[in-house]
């Protein structure tokens, strides 16, 4: 399958398909979750199904090359099929330090609810 050109996850569109690094097609990018200011990309919501619910999250440390036309991973689609979905940001009503702060992992799952849900 032709990819195209090499990209960056800056222009990374909406459709986008996603595939596993054994070659199988997991998903559709949905959203690119980064912060452009700071020029850091956490990762992508693909939806692996038409469906409710099949939004899940990829890490930044989960993507392999991104091209024009593909999104290619480093995980095999059956590690694709364990990728976890984006979860809604808790409220914080007191912070006591460094027990109460998310793992980087949650924080991006976190944003990833937030930019799918519109809260951001």
């Amino acid at each position: 399958m032709e990819y195209g050109e090499h990209t960056s996850y800056m222009v990374l569109a909406e459709g986008t398909d996603v595939v596993s690094s054994d070659g199988v097609v997991v998903g559709k990018v949905t959203h690119v979750l980064a912060d452009d200011a700071e020029d850091v990309f956490d990762g992508v919501v693909i939806d692996v199904d038409p469906g409710p619910g099949g939004k899940r999250f990829v890490d930044a440390d989960q993507v392999g090359q991104i091209y024009e036309r593909a999104l290619v991973l480093r995980i095999s689609a059956a590690e694709a099929d364990g990728l976890p979905e984006p979860t809604p940001a808790p409220a914080v009503m007191e912070h006591h330090g460094a027990e109460d702060s998310e793992g980087a992992l949650r924080g991006k799952l976190h944003r990833a609810w937030d930019r799918i849900s519109g809260n951001y």
